[in-house]
Formats: structure tokens, C-alpha cells, sequence
């Protein structure tokens, strides 16, 4: 896979050609992606590739996403497709980092990624993922109000850590969750300025662990 340096000299390289002296440095690139400099340098220094930046940024511009990390020209991929997965990505479901939202009977797009990519962002194995996105800043800073999730549906187990979406009579939550000694079911928010939310078993139904994110697709 491409290291870092020389993903940033690709994105010097098309930054150059809207600017009139040609000279781009890595402020330039930090501002293209939206990255603050000292944040970037730090990144820079730890080799540390921005991932969700990245792919926010070759979406905008319309980039390969394979070109950029490996170097791999357009025309290869409809011989790699067995190195791609698809992900069913409900573009309109907003689940809820604060109030409800709605359930999974929206329309889906598919999405596909590079399977080493997708390791990348989610980390470990996966089997069946789908994609929403997060609405509201209960769970900040760990997830940001907009950004676009990886669940994990064959992961419903709350006795491990994680966070989780469950379906509830309010709608969609994304929450850290965990079952009581009475037996009831607390949502908890990262955001400590959002107290905890206590159900009935009978009231929530998990859907799957978040497993990987990204701000958006």
C-alpha cells in the first residue's frame, strides 16, 4: 500500500495545477482536506494517513480512491472486483445521537470499497455491514453530528464493550449500551452534557455494533 509521503505528493501534484506559482507546501494540502496544520504535521510525523479526510476529499473532487492509495489505474478494477466489498448505505437515515430517527425502511444505495481499505477503517473481521448516518452530538467526540457509520449486524451482544445502534418505539439510536442489574436497558452518550436514557428489555432491539466511521461518504 501507498505510504503516506507519497499520497501527499499525488495531492501536491493536483493542488499545484489551480495555482498560479505551481508551489505547494503541506499547509496547502492540510487546508484541501479541511485538516488543521498543526493537527497535519502532527499526522505527518507519526505517518498517520487521514483516512476519512481522504476519502471525503476524492469524493468531492472525484478521484480514484484506488489510484491514490494504490496506484491502481481505473481500468483494473473490473478485474479486482474479488478484492472489493459492498456495503448497503441507507443514504437517507439519519440514527440518532440525540433524539429519534427513523427505522431501516429507507431506500439503500450500494457502496463498494477496497477490502484493505475497509480494514483499515472498521479494524478486525466483519461479515455483514451497513451504513448510516449519525444525527445530533450526544455522542461527540467520538462520533460527530453528520458523520457516516459502520454497523455490524451479526454483533448485537451489549455485554462487550462498543458502541451500538438500537431500534427503539422512538426510532434509531446510536449509544453506548448496557443492561442493569434491575434488567433495564441504559443509553449512554459520550457527550456528558446528554444524561443516560433508561428502557424496558422490551423497548430496544439492537441492531449492530458500530464497528468503523468515517464524516462522510
Amino acid at each position: 500500500m501507498i505510504e503516506f509521503n507519497d499520497i501527499i505528493e499525488k495531492l501536491k501534484d493536483i493542488v499545484s495545477s489551480k495555482k498560479p506559482s505551481g508551489k505547494v507546501f503541506d499547509k496547502d494540502v492540510a487546508v484541501e482536506l479541511g485538516i488543521p496544520q498543526a493537527t497535519f504535521a502532527t499526522m505527518k510525523k507519526r505517518k498517520s494517513i487521514p483516512y476519512p479526510e481522504l476519502l471525503e476529499y476524492c469524493a468531492r473532487k472525484k478521484l480514484s480512491i484506488n489510484w491514490l492509495f494504490f496506484d491502481q489505474p481505473i481500468e483494473m478494477l473490473t478485474e479486482e472486483t474479488n478484492k472489493f466489498f459492498q456495503i448497503r448505505y441507507f443514504p437517507d437515515i439519519r440514527a440518532s445521537a440525540g433524539g429519534g430517527a427513523d427505522v431501516f425502511d429507507a431506500a439503500y444505495e450500494m457502496i463498494t470499497i477496497d477490502e484493505k481499505l475497509l480494514r483499515n477503517i472498521v479494524g478486525g473481521s466483519y461479515k455483514e455491514l451497513e451504513a448510516i448516518n449519525v444525527d445530533g452530538e450526544s455522542m461527540e467526540p467520538t462520533l460527530k453530528d453528520g458523520a457516516t457509520v459502520f454497523i455490524d449486524r451479526t454483533q448485537t451482544n451489549i455485554n462487550k464493550d462498543g458502541i451500538f445502534v438500537a431500534a427503539t418505539n422512538a426510532g434509531l439510536f446510536i449509544k453506548r449500551i448496557r443492561q442493569r442489574a434491575d434488567g433495564m436497558i441504559e443509553l449512554i452518550s459520550d457527550n456528558k452534557a446528554y444524561s443516560p436514557e433508561v428502557l424496558d428489555q422490551s423497548e430496544v432491539k439492537i441492531v449492530g455494533k458500530v464497528v468503523g466511521n468515517m464524516e462522510s461518504i
